[in-house]
């Protein structure tokens, strides 16, 4: 399932945007990135996407359920409705060839007024009956598609492994579970890692037992062949499409486990050295819960796929380089587009990393309720996506232009002035300061000819 295009009225600051979402004709990737000032409206559309896919997901989960409706305060000042447009690609009946499209509209009236525009959900239903049927009638373990959005306030606060015994199993269902309110649970992908890992122990050879056996049967090759075999037969393929995906992105770490000695708590391994999940940084524990949480959605969500990553849907992300390293920022987009190659994503992001280091992806700019398409982006440095993308200065504004007026000195052969502002910024800004090699060359080369 893909999103389309989604077009707003009266929502936020936009009286009336449409938006088209990759892949397109001319963005083969299924990458959209919004830019733009703080209170442009980035989250405002991914909020807006996220409350119309809501009413396809509660339908999804019970014939005739609900959404999340159009908050009042969501409507534009002075007006008194919104709406919703979405159109969307989704399967199709079994007996179908081809992909159909499906549009609803989701409105809001305020009270007291009459309604313009009303709600209309009946292609929504209609979709959302055919997935049911799909995974009813044709085949039990049929996929769903992810639906999931990723707010800027999710933050990795605790990492409980307790197992509440009044909660009913995991099922192919939970993998819509607080995935569109906003409010979104890591506590739960932790929860929900104990238990598979809890069932994997039981029914096969656990890590801490393999590597015990190892060591008394080192002697034994062909038997610590077998042993290995065993334990990676017993592997649950649930959570080793976690570990894949973790480890796709944090090549550095590997082994991701409950341990239950000297106290229960979840491991990991970095570099060779085992530490506790709760004693990684922000930034690293964000991006394993982050990546961990869409490879367990799926995992649940296609449970006859042989690799689960490979399962699709939608996935939104507010400020997807939160507490990332430039590092990290520079291959995100890559990293999720190869490590679930069928799912859809759109972002917001502040980084010009992010958005300069992929192929195909469409980038909008967000200016005063106004949308841009921006492209040929792939290749950039982070200074150029900076001036021509973000609006912003690639250094301090007051000292690139001290040094504008010291590259207009030299040209204009001004030698006596030029060397008295190189000294001042000399004095000022950091030894190996690349502007101010260039300028020394200049100056040298004028001192010569001079004499």
């Amino acid at each position: 399932m893909e999103i389309r295009k989604i077009r707003l009225n009266n929502v936020g600051r936009f009286t009336d945007l449409e938006v088209a979402f990759a892949p397109t004709e001319k963005h083969a990737s299924k990458v959209t990135v919004f830019v733009g000032n703080n209170g442009a409206g980035k989250t405002t559309i991914l909020k807006s996407i996220a409350t119309s896919l809501s009413w396809l997901v509660g339908r999804i989960r019970t014939d005739n359920g609900g959404g999340s409706p159009i908050q009042e305060d969501v409507v534009t000042n002075g007006e008194r409705f919104a709406s919703i447009d979405a159109e969307v690609s989704g399967i199709s009946h079994p007996s179908a060839s081809a992909s159909a499209t499906y549009s609803w509209t989701l409105a809001r009236t305020l009270r007291g007024h009459k309604a313009k525009v009303n709600s209309s959900l009946t292609k929504l239903t209609e979709l959302a009956d055919l997935y049911r049927f799909h995974i009813g009638l044709v085949d039990d373990n049929g996929s769903l598609p992810l639906v999931a959005f990723y707010p800027v306030e999710r933050s990795v606060l605790d990492v409980p492994l307790t197992i509440r015994k009044s909660e009913k199993p995991f099922d192919q269902f939970d993998g819509y579970e607080n995935a569109l309110n906003g409010g979104v649970d890591f506590g739960r992908f932790f929860e929900w890692f104990r238990d598979r890992e809890d069932t994997e122990n039981e029914l096969g050879i656990s890590s801490a037992v393999m590597e015990q056996l190892k060591k008394i049967s080192s002697s034994d090759e062909k038997l610590v062949s077998e042993l290995k075999n065993m334990h990676l037969a017993s592997r649950d393929p649930q959570l080793n499409a976690v570990r894949s995906a973790v480890n796709k992105f944090m090549p550095d770490f590997s082994n991701l486990r409950v341990q239950r000695k000297p106290r229960l708590h979840m491991a990991i391994d970095k570099l060779g050295s085992t530490l506790s999940v709760s004693q990684l940084s922000q930034g690293e524990k964000s991006l394993m819960a982050l990546v961990g949480d869409i490879a367990r959605r799926l995992a649940l969500m296609n449970p006859s796929l042989k690799n689960p990553l490979e399962g699709a849907g939608v996935v939104l992300i507010d400020e997807v380089d939160l507490h990332l390293h430039p590092q990290w920022q520079r291959r995100l987009i890559q990293q999720l587009t190869e490590t679930f190659p069928n799912c859809q994503f759109i972002l917001t992001t502040h980084s010009p990393l992010v958005i300069s280091d992929t192929k195909d992806v469409l980038c909008y700019v967000l200016d005063d309720g106004e949308l841009e398409e921006r492209t040929g982006l792939y290749g950039l440095d982070a200074n150029q996506v900076l001036r021509s993308v973000m609006d912003t200065d690639a250094r301090n504004s007051e000292v690139q232009d001290r040094l504008d007026r010291l590259l207009d000195l030299l040209q204009d052969k001004k030698l006596k002035e030029a060397k008295a502002l190189f000294e001042e910024l000399s004095a000022d800004l950091p030894p190996g300061h690349i502007e101010l090699t260039k300028a020394s060359l200049l100056i040298r080369k004028l001192e010569l000819r001079s004499a």
